[in-house]
């Protein structure tokens, strides 16, 4: 069997962030089958056992995740030019006073702070920001397969074969979509349920059978709820919750 690159298997293991196991490793915080390895690019054969010291699961342990209810006019990820990132607006003052988290906002917490996964700039709802490689992989890695859900305002007529075809069938990039759950939340909005995140993906989606996106909110990731999360507010991950 092929050998595989240490903190490439360590990611795919879900250990950690491959950015996160180079640190590890050039820390002398990883073994593999006992042997402590120090040298980055060190590959190793896929069944032998990794393991992490404990105090690379106590930095673990510390590392926090947010959630923020992003209003429009904010990107998710780089800055762009006249326009805030959203990370801008996690400090003190903006958590949510309904945060029942035993955390202390600690401006430690912003370093290494990163979106994991985007919300374009005209669409607001539930963004995730993590220090943790372990959720970011969950998330947003290739194997993903967690639910995101949005609420979608749409004008315009939709076609007979139309929700059939936004549920199945459609095309982006050359690729052919996942199966979705899309359905009428009311007269003039739909409720998508994917588990894929393509760049403007639903409004591509809703262009391809001739509806337009007036309002775009995301309302869920995996089990956890945007909930009563303020618009531009923001809370600690719970320790009882999961994606």
């Amino acid at each position: 069997m092929e050998k595989i690159r240490l903190s490439k298997l360590m990611s795919q293991q879900g250990l950690c962030s491959r950015r996160e196991a180079d640190n590890f490793i050039e820390r002398g915080w990883v073994r593999v089958d006992g042997e402590r390895i120090t040298e980055l690019g060190t590959k190793i054969h896929p069944a032998q056992r990794i393991t992490l010291d404990k105090a690379a699961q106590a930095q673990q342990l510390e590392q926090v995740t947010l959630l923020l209810n992003k209003p429009i006019g904010y990107v998710s990820g780089q800055p762009e030019p006249g326009y805030r990132p959203a990370v801008s607006l996690v400090n003190h003052g903006s958590r949510f006073e309904g945060d029942r988290g035993p955390q202390r906002f600690n401006p430690m917490h912003l370093r290494g702070l990163a979106p994991a996964g985007r919300l374009d700039i005209d669409s607001s709802g539930l963004l995730v920001f993590t220090q943790d490689g372990r959720i970011a992989r969950q998330l947003i890695g290739e194997d993903s397969e967690v639910e995101k859900e949005y609420l979608v305002r749409v004008e315009g007529r939709l076609p007979l074969k139309g929700l059939a075809l936004l549920n199945h069938g459609l095309s982006l990039d050359g690729e052919v979509l996942k199966p979705a759950s899309v359905v009428w939340q009311n007269k003039d909005q739909l409720r998508f349920i994917l588990r894929e995140g393509k760049k403007r993906q639903i409004r591509r989606m809703c262009e391809l059978v001739g509806l337009n996106v007036t309002g775009l909110k995301r309302v869920r990731i995996g089990k956890v709820r945007l909930g009563e999360l303020p618009l531009g507010k923001w809370r600690y991950l719970g320790p009882d919750e999961t994606f």
